[in-house]
């Protein structure tokens, strides 16, 4: 390698480097402020106590969140955040389908802190109106938008049966969240077991299956024989 290569790639290393340092800083930051925001509250967490819970300076703070409401809102978006973009289901099994979309539905509404969150985004509203859509956003309406496409396409396979999707999606995701989420909010104590969750989703699978199933194949031709 010539003195020309050398001087060309140390830039793009250091660029890198600076690159990961700025990424580890961010995930250090936000994580800090959710365990501090969660635990005192917005009123009561500082950029100096993030700073010093994340083991950064104030100023690589500053650099990455100038505000106290910048790095609140980020820590909001952040907490909806899923790992791996999961695969749709495949219509011709709804009741299996919907277990599948329940569970990680409720595998989210469980995660640790996630009503303590729900707790200070409300508790915020009147001073960040935003973040409430932001929430809503980013939370429910990915998996909305996942079990109202699949009652669709089960429809479409013939196997469900409704006039209004969006409202059988609503009524699915209520039924869970009812159990699984909302009681945390003011019961300090409740905390379901996995069986328990587990049954809850099965419970709001088979609720939508019964009342939209749609009769088989055989039996619809049969009526329209009779009816003929």
């Amino acid at each position: 390698m010539d003195g020309n290569e050398s001087a060309s790639t140390a830039p793009s290393g250091a660029a890198r480097y600076h690159r990961e340092l700025a990424s580890r800083n961010r995930e250090a930051l936000l994580g800090a402020a959710r365990r501090l925001f969660l635990d005192l509250g917005y009123d009561g967490t500082s950029l100096a106590k993030v700073a010093a819970e994340a083991g950064v300076s104030r100023a690589t703070l500053f650099k990455q969140f100038p505000t106290k409401a910048e790095l609140f809102s980020a820590m909001v978006t952040t907490s909806w955040a899923t790992e791996d973009e999961q695969a749709p289901p495949v219509p011709g099994d709804p009741l299996a389908a919907l277990s599948t979309l329940g569970t990680r539905y409720a595998d989210l509404l469980t995660r640790p802190g996630m009503a303590d969150l729900f707790r200070i985004v409300i508790a915020e509203l009147p001073r960040f109106p935003e973040l409430g859509r932001t929430h809503f956003d980013l939370g429910k309406m990915p998996f909305f938008d996942s079990v109202r496409d699949h009652l669709l396409a089960e429809q479409h396979a013939g196997t469900l049966q409704f006039e209004d999707a969006d409202l059988v999606a609503t009524q699915f995701l209520g039924m869970i969240a009812n159990y699984v989420l909302w009681p945390r909010m003011l019961l300090l104590d409740w905390d379901p077991d996995a069986a328990s969750v587990a049954r809850a989703v099965e419970e709001a699978a088979l609720t939508v299956h019964a009342r939209h199933s749609a009769p088989p194949l055989r039996a619809r031709s049969g009526r329209r024989d009779g009816e003929g």
